[in-house]
């Protein structure tokens, strides 16, 4: 049993389906970050949003996510995860092209949460997939490969969705809710190529899958304290920048937290095996709570952009790491389970941060945004710490 493991720990790990579902992956991702320039500025311009209803417009996408993504990680466990891929795209394709057809704050938050329950299938449906394909010695390492997906869209989503939009007007936010829309349904024909893989078979779904799976729960809980600082940059650096200090265009921060993120998860994607999931996911939060408090004190485009870079090396290992947590020895059919109750965290982070840091925006301006996530990603740290050691031992190189 030894020499398989060894055997399987060996091989190649970007295989064609990997590389079909990381690119399906990147397709909606992009479609998916696009939008997060362009949301805060419908919702504060022509829907006449202030900074909470801001954070509600856009966290009702997680609120949607977070209902479905239990239950999206159990129906991987017995049907299979190709289908989540597939339906999960196509329902967040189908809702973003609905975005505008009401000029409503109710109205966008009602198709946002559609798009959450959407958005809920296709992660937890590709991400398990990823895991299916993974040796256990290396899954730290194909979870930054996939994550590059993820943070490839961040990267180079916000950029394309500045351009759409132009100059602001109903007709540019139209253009930006179809061109998503557009790129989901590219994702879906580069999904439709994908089968299901190693670890995973139709045998298992008569197996009695977990709806919250235990051993993700502390993970998750550690993942929420270090993303609700996300939440509030992502929702708020573009509103910042404008209000703040003068920069009509964010797009270059968008630009430059991406890249760092591709670059940390493609250069360092052993990171997390080498040095292990709980010391690397120590640094991921102490550099998260530095860029942070770098942004809240140093108010000006050098403070936002240097705060920027340390945030980002810290979030280029906080999910890999944690991911490699929660996945230690978790058989193959509770896999989705394991991932859909971590990803349900992620979610909560992005809803429910969004609206937190919406409310200190409200009450106490820009900064006590940037404050309120280095806060609570402090709260992280304690939590990581509280948490039993994980069996997964450090790779070695051989």
């Amino acid at each position: 049993m030894r020499s398989v493991n060894v055997d399987r720990d060996s091989q190649p790990l970007l295989t064609v389906p990997f590389v079909l579902i990381v690119a399906s992956g990147l397709a909606y991702f992009l479609g998916l970050a696009m939008l997060n320039p362009v949301l805060p500025v419908y919702i504060d311009g022509p829907l006449n949003g202030n900074g909470i209803q801001v954070g509600i417009g856009v966290g009702t996408f997680a609120l949607g996510a977070v209902l479905l993504r239990p239950f999206a990680g159990r129906i991987g466990d017995r049907v299979g995860r190709r289908v989540l891929l597939l339906d999960g795209a196509l329902v967040v394709a189908a809702a973003t092209a609905m975005y505008g057809v009401v000029d409503a704050l109710w109205w966008l938050s009602i198709v946002r949460f559609v798009a959450g329950i959407g958005e809920a299938a296709f992660f937890v449906g590709a991400a398990t997939m990823i895991a299916d394909l993974a040796p256990e010695a290396r899954r730290g390492e194909a979870m930054s490969y996939w994550s590059v997906a993820v943070y490839g869209g961040l990267a180079f989503g916000p950029f394309l969705g500045e351009v759409v939009l132009g100059p602001t007007g109903r007709e540019h936010f139209a253009r930006a809710w179809f061109v998503s829309a557009g790129l989901a349904v590219l994702a879906v024909a580069i999904g439709w190529f994908t089968r299901e893989v190693g670890g995973f078979e139709a045998s298992q779904s008569s197996v009695k899958a977990r709806l919250i799976h235990r051993n993700a729960v502390g993970p998750g809980l550690v993942l929420f304290s270090g993303l609700v600082a996300l939440a509030g940059w992502a929702t708020f650096v573009k509103l910042y920048a404008r209000d703040e200090l003068g920069l009509e265009q964010a797009r270059t921060v968008f630009l430059v937290y991406g890249v760092v993120i591709l670059l940390i998860r493609v250069i360092g994607a052993r990171i997390p095996d080498q040095l292990g999931a709980k010391v690397a996911c120590t640094g991921a939060l102490t550099l998260g709570i530095a860029g942070m408090s770098v942004i809240a004190l140093w108010s000006s485009p050098a403070g936002l952009y240097i705060g920027t870079v340390v945030f980002a090396v810290g979030m280029s290992l906080m999910y890999p790491a944690i991911l490699v947590m929660a996945l230690d020895g978790v058989p193959a059919n509770e896999r989705g389970s394991v991932i859909g109750t971590v990803s349900s965290f992620f979610d909560m982070s992005q809803g429910v941060g969004a609206a937190i840091c919406g409310v200190f925006k409200g009450l106490f301006g820009y900064s006590a945004v940037f404050w309120a996530g280095a806060g609570i990603a402090a709260v992280g740290l304690v939590v990581l710490y509280v948490l039993p050691q994980t069996q997964h031992a450090p790779a070695v190189d051989q």
